[in-house]
């Protein structure tokens, strides 16, 4: 059995991971490359018609983001993942599918004036819903037989609502005997006493581990009582008349702000404001909080049940309102009194957010309070390291408001609780771990300190990677390729690509159903090769 390496090496963003074994071939994984792109990724070297499933380790865009993109090259297996995963990946991946749609709607208005040719985005609302049909959801801890010779379990990573390291046992036969190898995939892994989500499962055995390495040089320090210094920002700028500006990410932080605010009501933290006003404007946010609360039952940690047992929804309070609709999230900028408002995105390049910091930038007696990590290049970034100006939809606008970090919020586990999880292998150690999702640098200290640390053997493969677990060899060690600094394509040159790649990937999937039927009863292979007949005749225009 051989497990290649495709995305999230050496790199943060793009997780994905091919395993083949004598049976089946399937990915684990297969997220959407964000932000700066260091390295080059290798394409997916089998034909997507060719994967029989798909394992997700949790709904975030950069594990999930490609699965509609797959799908239209020919995918139509199942997509394993837990019940919460699946939730939530209904409504991020359509709302990922919208955005691509809306930014090739806006480009192509641009692009018909200059006389451009139409630009197609990677994948439509008709993919994201196909796929979403496929996914089949799965309950923690218990063992699935996907087929014969494979066998996953899902265990709670902590690190967002559904979020799971995914155990697989393979069995192949060599030598006359079977052999089983289990390789675990880490996922992301969470950062402990978070809001309203339980703490990482510990895995004890494992031939081989897949893992992130996000915060493999960072500590987190000593936490900090978040209930309280929100408590601080919200009362200081309640007094000098502001608002409290709180970029976030749609799921997963957004309701741990909820977490935090429910209770700062709660205890009556906040003194001269009672009954203050909280607007979560973000559809997406809204829709996830949701989906929080339908799984209260099966991922809430002990507290947050303790509170559900008092009668006490842990993300609701007097007070909130969401907004959903372009009007009402207008509306909230027209309210005098001082509140606190939610939006996404969490660091302020697209969304709602850009609305309320234009109308708050510029108030010295307002707060923008950013709960989590402000990538390079970002609108976040700037406003953090102190820009004193910033453009707005065409208007250059002056930062006065108070701009405060609330440190230490993070869903990752930092160097101390990586290390945690990896040294949980005492039942069966690992004979390899791999080290992944993590920054350059930070994949190679990492999988160093696992060695000098725990005595493991490690290393931080880059895009291309083939091991087979079954031999315990590396079979290609890919180097790390910089990615090219190329100049935009134009639109036409993008249609041409991607269009034909998707043609060129239907004629793959046919070649593979092909197959798929041989031994069929010959009725129906020849009313099958009519069909095919009738197309290639159609289409065949020389």
């Amino acid at each position: 059995m051989k497990l290649t390496f495709i995305g999230a090496t050496h790199e943060v963003t793009g997780s994905c991971f091919l395993v083949e074994a004598d049976t089946c071939k399937f990915l684990v994984d297969c997220g959407m490359k964000q932000g700066p792109n260091i390295y080059e990724d290798v394409e997916v070297p089998v034909n997507p018609g060719d994967i029989d499933f798909i394992l997700l380790t949790h709904a975030h865009i950069d594990h999930s983001g490609n699965l509609p993109a797959i799908y239209a090259k020919g995918f139509r297996g199942n997509v394993y993942a837990t019940e919460a995963t699946c939730d939530l990946c209904d409504i991020m991946l359509r709302d990922s599918a919208h955005i691509q749609m809306f930014e090739a709607e806006w480009r192509n208005r641009k692009g018909k004036r200059a006389g451009k040719e139409t630009f197609v985005p990677a994948y439509t609302m008709e993919d994201a819903l196909g796929v979403l049909k496929n996914f089949v959801g799965c309950a923690y801890d218990q063992v699935i037989h996907l087929e014969q010779n494979v066998q996953i379990r899902f265990v709670d990573a902590g690190h967002l609502l559904g979020s799971s390291s995914i155990e697989v046992w393979i069995t192949e036969e060599r030598d006359g005997r079977l052999q089983t190898e289990k390789v675990v995939f880490s996922g992301d892994i969470g950062n402990l006493d978070q809001p309203l989500i339980k703490d990482p499962t510990y895995v004890e055995d494992a031939d081989y581990v897949v893992m992130e390495s996000t915060y493999g040089e960072r500590s987190h320090g000593e936490r900090t009582d978040y209930v309280k210094a929100l408590a601080e920002v919200i009362q200081r700028t309640f007094d000098a008349g502001g608002n409290v500006v709180i970029p976030s990410f749609a799921v997963g932080r957004t309701q741990e702000m909820l977490y935090f605010i429910r209770q700062i009501k709660e205890d009556g933290l906040i003194r001269g404001h009672d009954g203050f006003s909280v607007y979560v404007d973000s559809p997406l946010a809204v829709e996830a909080t949701s989906i929080f609360g339908e799984h209260r039952l099966d991922c809430y940690d002990a507290d947050a049940r303790a509170l559900i047992d008092r009668g006490v929804n842990p993300i609701s309070f007097n007070g909130l309102k969401t907004s959903v609709t372009a009007e009402d999230s207008r509306a909230i900028n027209w309210v005098e009194a001082p509140k606190v408002i939610i939006s996404a995105s969490g660091m302020c390049d697209a969304g709602r957010i850009k609305h309320h910091l234009k109308h708050n930038l510029w108030r010295k007696e307002s707060t923008i309070l950013f709960v989590g990590y402000q990538a390079v290049g970002t609108l976040g970034r700037a406003l953090v390291e102190g820009a004193s100006t910033v453009k707005l939809f065409g208007e250059e606008i002056q930062v006065q408001a108070r701009i405060q970090v609330l440190a230490g919020v993070s869903g990752h586990a930092d160097q101390a609780g990586l290390l945690r999880w990896a040294g949980a292998f005492k039942r069966q150690r690992p004979k390899k771990v791999f080290v992944v999702h993590g920054d350059d640098q930070v994949t190679e200290s990492f999988a160093k300190l696992l060695e000098t640390e725990l005595g493991y053997e490690a290393m931080a493969p880059f895009s291309g990677t083939i091991y087979d677990l079954t031999a315990d060899r590396c079979v290609y060690e890919a180097k790390g390729i910089p990615a090219p600094q190329k100049k935009a394509a134009t639109a036409a040159s993008q249609k041409v690509n991607l269009v034909y790649a998707r043609l060129l990937s239907m004629g793959q999937r046919l070649l593979a159903v092909i197959h798929k039927n041989e031994g069929g009863a010959n009725k129906d292979l020849k009313k099958f090769a009519n069909e095919i007949q009738k197309l290639c005749d159609k289409w065949d225009r020389d």
